[in-house]
């Protein structure tokens, strides 16, 4: 039995194991991931991809990481939210990183998934891959986690540590590297054995659930994610939360919901009915998060290999009084949750977004982002249409957090160290 996860299932125990022996094909996916390949690797198949055809029916079928970012699409096919728009949808298929997801949607495995929101930036632009933002999976729910081996208890102290994110490409790397040139420090990207000046730190990716038990094995010092791998960190690996990502950005987007330009465009009453269902996904994931925790848990319908107190952990300890030491809830009056679920896609989160990748070290080539207009970007990369639909058919506006209901789909971002 995993001691991470206590799951009894072979595949997940894999998962949570540090250093798993990969198949070839992930092996592979994940090393381009690590040094920026990915792009690269796209650059050829994207045509080949772009003339497949996708499958004639219009079946839902999902692709998603395990992690709480998938909420809304998970709880609406948990609740037969999909069904009672008049869809069929396939039960949903858990993929273990960022890339091979990538690699499903672009091969239309998936019709509908969960990507970091700089994921679909850096495939549109970079890869020239039709693929269109319809919603936001949740806001905020991601958090810096450190080993207490490591007694850091301020950004400040971070220097010369090793720290994992999920992607290059993400919120996480975006709000890790402005927190600590905030703090005097420098993002550095090189192998671990190489020495560290006191000011550096060393970043490199990792797939979540690979975080918890390298943050055990003291492999690394801390790592940035998704929930539920912060508090499973907490409560499974010897870590302590350093800062919640929604304390620093007040309901920040994280994972976005993304589907085909070809449906978006040309499948217009499907389109709708699946966001119909993300959005009533969303209002219930809001709207009962216990309730949702242990649907999603392995003791409920097992979208996720952690058990419920894990999940409910991730979604509701929020209380400050909790989280004294370290500091990391420092804003108490923006009355944010741990996590949150609010689909509208605000354009000024996505031009924040644009503009700080810009100054946010990757590897890879990153001269499209230089080029990019972030104007445009809103304009192009978002459909903003099916999801406000949805929402004003189902009154979300006045249930969920961070809406003004005088003024629904503009807001000011709020980023606050």
């Amino acid at each position: 039995m995993c001691q991470y996860c206590n799951c009894d299932d072979e595949m997940a125990r894999l998962d949570y194991k540090f250093n798993p022996q990969k198949g070839r094909r992930e092996f592979i996916l994940d090393s381009l991931a690590a040094t920026g390949g990915l792009a690269a690797a796209m650059s050829m198949p994207s045509q080949a991809f772009a003339n497949m055809k996708p499958p004639a029916d219009e079946v839902v079928r999902i692709g998603y990481l395990p992690i709480t970012d998938a909420s809304a699409l998970l709880v609406a096919h948990g609740m037969g939210f999909f069904e009672e728009e008049g869809l069929t949808a396939e039960k949903p298929t858990l993929i273990r990183g960022w890339s091979p997801l990538i690699e499903g949607f672009a091969a239309h495995k998936f019709n509908l998934v969960h990507f970091l929101k700089p994921i679909p930036v850096w495939m549109r632009y970079n890869n020239n891959f039709p693929v269109k933002i319809t919603g936001w999976a949740h806001t905020n729910g991601s958090g810096l986690v450190v080993g207490k081996h490591t007694g850091v208890e301020s950004f400040e102290e971070l220097g010369g540590k090793q720290i994992a994110v999920p992607y290059w490409y993400s919120m996480h790397n975006i709000v890790l590297q402005m927190a600590l040139k905030n703090a005097g420090l420098e993002p550095v990207i090189q192998d671990q054995m190489e020495p560290l000046k006191p000011n550096q730190v060393n970043l490199q990716i990792m797939p979540p659930p690979d975080m918890p038990p390298a943050l055990a094995a003291k492999k690394i010092d801390a790592y940035i994610v998704a929930e539920p791998f912060n508090a499973a960190g907490e409560v499974l690996a010897g870590g302590k939360m350093l800062r919640f990502t929604g304390d620093i950005w007040k309901n920040h987007p994280c994972c976005v919901v993304c589907m085909h330009d070809d449906d978006v465009d040309n499948r217009s009453e499907w389109s709708q009915k699946v966001m119909n269902a993300v959005v009533r996904g969303a209002m219930y994931a809001q709207e009962n998060k216990e309730e949702v925790a242990k649907m999603l848990s392995r003791e409920g319908k097992r979208y996720l290999p952690m058990k419920a107190k894990v999940v409910l952990k991730a979604m509701t300890d929020y209380d400050s009084a909790n989280y004294a030491s370290p500091d990391a809830i420092k804003h108490d009056d923006w009355d944010v949750g741990r996590i949150d679920f609010n689909p509208y896609p605000y354009p000024s989160a996505t031009k924040f977004i644009v503009d700080q990748l810009k100054d946010t070290l990757v590897t890879g080539d990153t001269t499209f982002l230089q080029n990019l207009d972030t104007d445009f970007v809103t304009k192009d990369l978002v459909n903003y249409d099916y999801v406000k639909n949805a929402m004003d058919k189902y009154g979300a506006w006045e249930k969920l957090r961070g809406v003004d209901p005088s003024n629904p789909t503009i807001r000011e971002e709020v980023f606050k160290l």
